[in-house]
């Protein structure tokens, strides 16, 4: 027997006290779950912070009513039942926990919350043949329908065209100096610095599965390194920069990518034409990295794409002339 399975209930099992019981708790839970959001926001995005405070009223709203309704069917004594006790039942993912949650990322799992709820009590209204449990259900289901409904007013309300752009902005702006930029660094130090120590390499010996040894330990050594060099020299509080393990995960796994694009060709037996398709992969990761600072770092596209390609056209010949003399 497994501890922890065993105890819990299927819902079709449950008197319709203890649904209203699950139902009261469940509405706590979440009105938890928004007062939380709305604290992590509310230094950056209080806007959002007031939409969420909100949301966390009518949950408390609603578990009022549905306590009165208890009060009257079944008296004072409310049963412990919660989802976790439920088999089947919606669970909420806790990522109300986890540090540097993005806007979005709460806004969807917000959103997430008050469908699943709505779309449980539907199907459980739907597998019940007892009318006033059916009836129970529904009426929990339009009660959450009526929270998404709420949620969107208060969204009028506190995110005006102004605040909602400006709350989006700072979210991309977070987006860029979390993810993009130490990305971006990583891929242009893993495709640039690896070219001469491959390159070298290829001339040199002309075999092409030394040539893809020394591509992959320059590639992940080098993933590695940037990878706790971007995490270690800045915690982001200052900097305002973000998680620094998410930014040195962006930037060692991007720095690996970059080296390892022309080292794969090298898996290839034929020295010739691991070396074209190594050159064109170069040619593209070059391109890439231009996209990349146009896109998102508002580069000028020639302009980057003259710097990129430069630059690697010297490490490049660097490494041709080292490993041809």
């Amino acid at each position: 027997m497994i501890p922890g399975l065993t105890s819990r209930r299927r819902f079709s099992d449950l008197t319709e006290q203890e649904v209203l019981a699950l139902a009261i708790s469940s509405e706590e839970d979440d009105g938890r779950i928004y007062r939380s959001y709305a604290q992590r926001l509310r230094n950056e995005y209080p806007a959002s912070a007031a939409v969420f405070d909100g949301m966390a009223q009518e949950e408390d709203a609603h578990r009022k009513r549905l306590i009165d309704l208890h009060q009257k069917r079944f008296g004072e004594v409310i049963p412990l039942i919660r989802r976790e006790h439920v088999a089947g039942h919606y669970a909420r993912r806790p990522v109300w926990l986890v540090e540097n949650l993005s806007l979005e990322t709460i806004r969807a799992e917000a959103s997430a919350m008050e469908a699943q709820a709505e779309a449980f009590y539907l199907r459980a209204a739907k597998a019940t043949s007892d009318a006033a449990t059916r009836k129970l259900l529904g009426d929990l289901a339009a009660a959450e329908a009526g929270h998404q409904n709420a949620a969107d007013q208060l969204e009028a309300k506190h995110l005006g065209g102004d605040e909602r752009a400006d709350e989006d902005r700072a979210a991309h702006r977070q987006f860029i100096l979390t993810w993009v930029q130490p990305g971006l660094a990583g891929l242009m130090d893993g495709s640039v610095s690896t070219l001469a120590p491959i390159f070298a390499t290829a001339f040199a010996t002309q075999n092409t599965w030394t040539t893809f040894l020394v591509g992959l330990a320059a590639s992940v050594g080098a993933g590695i390194s940037m990878g706790f060099t971007e995490a270690a020299h800045d915690d982001g509080v200052l900097s305002g920069r973000g998680s620094p393990w998410k930014r040195g995960f962006a930037s060692g796994i991007m720095t690996m990518l970059g080296g390892l694009g022309h080292a794969l060709p090298y898996l290839i037996p034929d020295f010739w034409t691991a070396t074209t398709i190594a050159m064109i992969v170069v040619f593209i990761e070059l391109w890439a990295i231009a996209w990349i600072q146009n896109r998102y770092m508002e580069t000028p596209f020639i302009r980057a794409a003259l710097q990129v390609v430069l630059g690697g056209a010297l490490v490049f010949a660097a490494g041709a002339l080292i490993g041809g003399g």
